[in-house]
């Protein structure tokens, strides 16, 4: 019991320390799960646009800031719905917001660039 004491004593204190300097410099396993991923990566390539993509973002008056920005950085990937193992680019289903979702987007991810096919408003 005396050594458990010792243990919590030490351990409470540094749990403390390394999540307040961890906080401060912006550290968060958040990066590391596969939507999280997907996204960063999505974001990091050259983005090409369908004809019917563009249609649908005039319709619902969406600029590709509002794109980037908001539905794909926030967005949440339907794994159940993409073909993550398609070679060579998988395809992947985002929606956008997470709960009660507005907008579906379908895009490809290859490897030099990303290209968006379908953009369809839920509600």
């Amino acid at each position: 019991m005396k050594k458990l004491k010792f243990y919590l004593i030490g351990l409470i204190p540094g749990l403390v320390i390394v999540f307040f300097i961890l906080n401060k410099k912006g550290a968060s396993c958040s990066g590391y799960l596969p939507n999280s991923r997907v996204i960063a990566e999505t974001l990091s390539k050259d983005f090409e646009y369908s004809e019917n993509f563009k249609t649908k973002m005039a319709t619902y008056h969406i600029n590709e800031t509002f794109l980037k920005d908001s539905i794909i950085t926030n967005g949440k990937v339907d794994f159940e719905k993409s073909h993550a193992q398609k070679q060579p680019c998988p395809d992947y289903v985002l929606i956008y917001p997470e709960k009660n979702p507005t907008f579906e987007i379908t895009f490809e991810k290859c490897e030099e660039k990303v290209v968006l096919n379908n953009l369809q408003k839920l509600k």
